[in-house]
C-alpha cells in the first residue's frame, strides 16, 4: 500500500516508517499537519495513519478536511490523547480506528493489516484478481501453481496494478504510487521497473497482462476466466 504517515516527533516517525517500509508498504513520511494537507490534494493514499497533536493543523482537522472533500482510504489516529471522549472525538472526526502512545510495534502493524483487509480484492493474506495472487507477507507472486518473488519496488506496482485492475493508469499516478515523495527517478525509471515486473510475470504466464498505453501510461488487464 502507499501510506500517508503524519507524525512530528522524529523518534516515532522514523521507527514506524521503517517497519510499514520492511512490510513492503511505500510510505511518504511528513511532521506537520499543512504538509500532510498539500500531499492528499495532489496524492492518493490507500492508508492515512496520523497523529492528533501536529504543528500547523493538527491530526484532528486534517482528518475531518480529507472526509469534507469526500475521500474514503482509511485512517489509523496514533495520539497520546487517551481518555474515552478523546477517542469518540477522532473517530467521529473521520479516524477509522484509534492507536493510544506509546505505540506497541506489533499491535500497530495488526492494525495497519486490518485496515489493509478493506480491499474487495482481498482473500486471506493475499490479493486476489482473477488467478492470479499476490501475497503481501511475503511479497510473492502465485498463479496456476508458478510462483516468483518480487523485489520492494516490483511488488509496490503490481500491488497498485492489481487495486487498479482494468483502469489506465497514468504514468504520473504510477510514479506517485511507487516512488517516495520528494523522489526524484531517472526519467526511464518507470519503464525498466514495468520492463521488470513483466520478466518476474513471465514466470507464472502473465507477462502480457500489462498493457502499454500509448502516451498515457499502463494497465493492468487479466484475461476473463469463463
Amino acid at each position: 500500500m502507499r501510506i500517508l504517515l503524519v507524525e512530528d516527533d522524529p523518534k516515532q516517525l522514523m521507527p514506524l516508517k521503517t517497519v510499514l517500509t520492511q512490510a513492503g508498504h511505500g510510505v511518504d513520511g511528513v511532521k506537520d499537519g499543512e504538509t500532510a494537507q498539500k500531499l492528499l490534494i495532489d496524492k492518493d493514499y490507500d492508508l492515512l495513519i496520523v497523529d492528533w497533536m501536529l504543528p500547523r493543523l493538527s491530526g484532528l482537522n486534517l482528518c475531518s478536511q480529507y472526509r469534507a472533500a469526500g475521500k474514503s482510504a482509511p485512517i489509523l489516529m496514533i495520539t497520546a490523547k487517551d481518555t474515552s471522549a478523546d477517542k469518540v472525538s477522532g473517530l467521529d472526526a473521520g479516524a477509522d480506528d484509534y492507536l493510544v502512545k506509546p505505540i506497541d510495534i506489533p499491535e500497530f502493524m495488526a492494525r495497519v493489516r486490518a485496515l489493509r483487509r478493506r480491499s474487495p480484492l482481498w482473500q486471506g493474506d493475499m490479493l486476489c484478481l482473477e488467478d492470479l495472487q499476490l501475497h503481501l507477507d511475503t511479497l510473492i507472486a502465485e498463479r496456476q501453481g508458478a510462483a516468483v518473488s518480487l523485489s520492494g519496488r516490483e511488488f509496490q506496482l503490481l500491488e497498485y496494478f492489481m487495486r487498479h485492475p482494468r483502469q489506465v493508469l497514468t504514468r504520473n499516478q504510477i510514479e506517485q504510487a511507487v516512488w517516495e515523495w520528494g523522489a526524484e527517478p531517472e526519467s526511464n525509471a518507470m519503464t525498466v521497473l514495468v520492463r521488470k515486473l513483466r520478466r518476474r510475470l513471465q514466470v507464472v504466464g502473465a507477462a502480457d497482462w500489462i498493457e502499454t498505453i500509448y502516451s498515457m501510461g499502463y494497465r493492468l488487464s487479466p484475461p476473463e476466466i469463463s
